[in-house]
């Protein structure tokens, strides 16, 4: 997966909008952002020091939660993780290079589905290949 296919994935759900966040992409639904671009800072590479880390570009979602953040954790691949900016901030990051497009889709849906109204929530569970 790439940048752009994220992309078009986050701008197909119904409501959804695209627009910039920090000079990076953020796609949004009623005025709240569920996922966004997200480089590395120096910080964040510092913090990693010597050891491997994922590789960008790279999308953080928000989760319903901090518990739904850690089943989701515990549940997804490697491409799905967090990182010590994150702790105590309900969203994971993505690895875009290493996701498979079911298991982004799944992610990027359930953040979507945080902020997305009951009629949207209906017409997505509609939705052709929504299932």
């Amino acid at each position: 997966m790439d940048l752009d296919q994220a992309a078009a994935l986050a701008r197909s759900l119904p409501g959804a909008e695209e627009g910039e966040r920090r000079g990076a992409l953020a796609w949004s639904v009623n005025g709240k952002v569920f996922a966004w671009e997200r480089p590395y800072t120096k910080a964040d590479i510092k913090r990693f020091g010597v050891e491997p880390y994922p590789q960008e570009p790279l999308v953080a979602v928000r989760t319903a939660g901090l518990v739904e953040k850690e089943a989701l954790l515990a549940s997804s691949s490697p491409a799905v993780f967090t990182m010590e900016h994150f702790d105590g901030f309900a969203a994971v990051l993505v690895e875009l290079g290493q996701v498979e497009a079911e298991e982004l889709r799944e992610v990027v849906v359930d953040g979507w589905s945080v902020y997305a109204s009951p009629a949207q929530l209906a017409e997505q569970d509609t939705a052709p290949g929504s299932q």
